[in-house]
Parts: C-alpha cells; structure tokens; sequence
C-alpha cells in the first residue's frame, strides 16, 4: 500500500485526473488507460482497484440525466425524432468518457486517501 503521505483534496484528484499523492502527474494515459506510476512523485498504481465502481455510479448518473432531458425535449419542448437520436448519439458518449474519467480519478484518490485494500484473514 502506498505510503501515509497527507495527498490532496479527493475531489481536486478527481477534477484534474492527478496524483493523488502529488497533484502533479498525469493519472491517465490516452483517455482511461491507467499509468503505472506517477511521472512526477513516482507513487506507483499497482495499488488502484476501483471495479466496476465509476462505470455503475455513470450509468446511474448518464440514466438519470438523458432519460430526464429526453422526457422534457419531447413533451415540453416536442423535439422531433431525429433531433432525440442526434443529441443523445452525441452527447451521451462524450458525458460518459468525461464523467467516466472523474469517477475513476476520484475513487483511486478516496482509495488512496483511506488506505483501501483488498481483505485479509490474517497479516501476511
């Protein structure tokens, strides 16, 4: 597990997809690719497991959101058809990486801030 240092703010990790030792590295490679360790500090990620945890909390938050806009365009607004599948053909998949990345990058922070490790029976 890495070491006790104090890191920053979970939610400022989150937002800026950085260290959540330094503050300063890239925690991302490409989009959601993860590194193996931080370019700046060197806080190497093999402890990061964060499952299937962002992706269940977007679809959540994603379900929410479009299928709310979609019901308001459509009876409030009456939007025609082609506009429905023209935004949210769009806009969803760019919601989804962006709110994917700050999911990921705030759980691997909260992980890293609370010592999170898998369970044990007895101490290695």
């Amino acid at each position: 597990m890495p070491d006790a240092r104090p890191g920053i703010s979970p939610l400022m990790a989150g937002l800026q997809c950085r260290c959540p030792r330094c503050g300063k590295g890239p925690l991302f490679e490409h989009v959601l690719g993860m590194r193996e360790r931080c370019s700046h500090c060197g806080l190497d990620y093999k402890f990061v497991d964060t499952g299937d945890g962002p992706a269940v909390f977007a679809i959540f938050i994603l379900g929410f959101l479009c299928l709310g806009g979609t019901l308001i365009a459509e009876f409030k607004f009456g939007v025609p058809w082609w506009a429905h599948v023209l935004l949210l053909g769009v806009l969803t998949p760019i919601l989804a990486v962006f709110l994917l990345r700050f999911l990921k990058a705030t759980l691997i922070a909260l992980q890293y801030k609370n010592k999170a490790e898998e369970g044990r029976l007895a101490k290695d």
